[in-house]
Order: C-alpha cells, then sequence, then structure tokens
C-alpha cells in the first residue's frame, strides 16, 4: 500500500505546479482572393520571443517592433510554415505587427500576389517545434468564406486544399469531436473538477448521470457565448474555474452528508466551465455552414473524453473500497486534497495574471 500511496503523494505537491490550460496553440488565417493570398499568423508572446535574443514575451506587447525584430519574424514563419499554390511556392511577406494584449498574443499579417486565384493550396507546418505539444490550427477561406480548418502538430504532414469544394459534415463533425476530447485531456483543470466530482464514489452509472449533467449545463452556456448572446471574459471565468474545483475537492474532502449534491455541483459549475470552453472554440473560427453540428460534436467529444475518466477512475475506487475501506479513505482524503490545492493555486495564478 506504501508503494501506492507514494506517486499519489508525490502528486499532491507536483500537480499545483501544472498550469491548467496551457496548450500552446497559433492560429492562421488564409484568404485567397483575386490579388492573392492573404495571411495572418496569432501566437503567444512567449512562442515568439524564444525566437527573439534578448527579447522578453512582454516587450513585444510595447510599441512598434525594431527592423530587426521584423527580420527574423519573417523569416521564422517562412522557414516554418509553407504554401504552395497550384504546385509553386508562395513568397509571403510580412505587413503589420499588432500586438493583443489582453491575451498575451501578436499578430502578424503577410500577403503574397498570385497570378490567379489557385484551385489547390498545399500547405506545411511545423511552428514553434521546440514545444512538442504546439499545435497550429489554420483555417482557409475563399473571400469571407471559410473552406477548410485543420489542426498541426508536431510530426504532421503536409495537408493539400481542395479549393473547389468547402469540408464535408462527416470531417467537421469527426474534427471537432476530437478537438472535444482533445480539450478534455490536455485541461487538467477540466480533469480534476470530474475527478473531484467522483471522490465520494457511487456507481459508473450515477458517476455517468453526474458528468452528463456537467455536459447539459456547459453546453448551455457554450452555445450563449458562441452565439454572443453572453460572453463573460475570460480573466473572470478562469477564476471561477478554479475557484468550483476547489469546492468540489473540499466537499470530497469534508465528506459524504446525509444528501449528494453533487448532481447539483456538476450542473450549476458546469454552466461556467462552458465558458471556458467557448473561449477555446471562438478561437478555432467555427465552420459556419456547419455551426450546429461543430457544436454539437464538440460537446459529444466533452462527454467521450469525461467518460473515459469514469471508466477508468470509478473502477479503481469501487475496487479499492471493496478490498479495504480504510485505504480507500485515506486515497480520497488525499486525492481531495490535491484536487483543492491545485484548485487554489490556479485561482490566484489567474487572479495575479
Amino acid at each position: 500500500m506504501k508503494t501506492f500511496l507514494l506517486p499519489l503523494i508525490i502528486a499532491v505537491f507536483l500537480l499545483p505546479f501544472a498550469r491548467g490550460h496551457d496548450e500552446p496553440t497559433s492560429f492562421v488565417d488564409l484568404k485567397l482572393g483575386r490579388a492573392g493570398i492573404d495571411a495572418s499568423f496569432t501566437a503567444s508572446t512567449t512562442d515568439l520571443a524564444h525566437y527573439l535574443p534578448d527579447t522578453e514575451p512582454g516587450m513585444l506587447l510595447d510599441g512598434v517592433p525594431t527592423d530587426s525584430r521584423r527580420a527574423v519574424l519573417s523569416a521564422l514563419i517562412a522557414s516554418q510554415f509553407k504554401v504552395t499554390a497550384d504546385g509553386s511556392p508562395v513568397v509571403l511577406t510580412l505587413g503589420e505587427i499588432t500586438p493583443i494584449p489582453e491575451k498575451r498574443d501578436v499578430r502578424l499579417t503577410f500577403h503574397a500576389d498570385l497570378p490567379a486565384v489557385p484551385k489547390k493550396l498545399r500547405v506545411e507546418s511545423a511552428l514553434f517545434p521546440y514545444d512538442p505539444r504546439h499545435r497550429t490550427y489554420v483555417n482557409v477561406y475563399s473571400g469571407d468564406e471559410l473552406l477548410r480548418q485543420e489542426a498541426f502538430e508536431k510530426g504532421s504532414p503536409a495537408i493539400d486544399f481542395d479549393l473547389a469544394s468547402t469540408q464535408g459534415l462527416m470531417e467537421v463533425i469527426g474534427e471537432f469531436v476530437y478537438e472535444g476530447i482533445h480539450h478534455i485531456f490536455i485541461g487538467p483543470d477540466h480533469i480534476l473538477f470530474v475527478v473531484g466530482l467522483m471522490l465520494l464514489g457511487g456507481g459508473v452509472k450515477e458517476l455517468l448521470k453526474i458528468v452528463t449533467a456537467f455536459t447539459v449545463a456547459h453546453s448551455i452556456t457554450l452555445c450563449l457565448a458562441t452565439f454572443r448572446i453572453l460572453s463573460p471574459p475570460a480573466d473572470v471565468i478562469e477564476p471561477v474555474i478554479a475557484l468550483s474545483i476547489v469546492f468540489v475537492g473540499a466537499h470530497a474532502l469534508l465528506g459524504a452528508g446525509s444528501r449528494d449534491p453533487r448532481l447539483i455541483f456538476a450542473f450549476v459549475f458546469g454552466l461556467i466551465h462552458g465558458f471556458g470552453f467557448a473561449n477555446v472554440l471562438q478561437e478555432m473560427t467555427l465552420p459556419p455552414q456547419a455551426l450546429g453540428w461543430s457544436l454539437f460534436a464538440f460537446n459529444a467529444g466533452v462527454e467521450i473524453g469525461q467518460a473515459c475518466i469514469v471508466l477508468a477512475v470509478a473502477p479503481a475506487l469501487a475496487y479499492l473500497t471493496r478490498r479495504s475501506p480504510s485505504a480507500a479513505g485515506r486515497v480520497v482524503a488525499a486525492g481531495a486534497l490535491c484536487v483543492t490545492t491545485a484548485g487554489a493555486f490556479w485561482f490566484f495564478q489567474r487572479v495575479m495574471g
């Protein structure tokens, strides 16, 4: 039993130092028109500053970048992002560099003249390879019409875009189901919230009902935010998400009472988490021709990810409870302490910026 508890005790001390929702991402828009290609690259100051000598991330938010920084950033994009139109390489010329202070991002715009609107586009993306977790979302437009969306990860092959057709419905559904699953598993804050709800036990069916209540709730606010009906700022939502983790962890630490309020917790706090999911989807740009399906698919992916967590954790807790109730009690207490500590750490981290 000691060997089982040792990694759990270590996790109690190490988990708070992991950041929730810290997946490094960049976003590329490629807009095709008669005048050529207009491209915009939005990336974090941290990623860009990594390639600039003697430059701190915050310095990229101050004023107009120097010529030397412009040259480095232009060469960086040219070497790590390549576009071919109808078999011919496209040379992108750097235009404006615009800081986005509220997100600590920078947007770089480029233009390339083309003899005609291309019929096929080939894109190779290996942006910011120093971080193997980095993902780049690429949107391809014809004018203002979104034609295709793709996500590049480390080692992703080049992607060919047939500009004569838009993305099929099943492709959109498959992409957003994957994004929902992926978002759950790269978001330790959401994982710990779900784990905190499970610590007081219950059957798999009961626990799946609880996480489904969470999914229903975040689906409501996700739609409200996506359709711009209600969209609280991220610097308010993210600390409240952290507080929800503290709350469920503290509840598990105090133990079960005469009534089990976890279904209510899951629904109420799910409304808050939905706004967090919305921030991710808004950055990805939802396809207007399949908006409802993409929202449904993303939620389905989140539900699948949560169900995987329940099916992995619940049977293990149930087995331990049957084998040694006292040991199970210690594991639940340690897990609840871990959840509460991580949530408190994230809360202060997010409040302090």
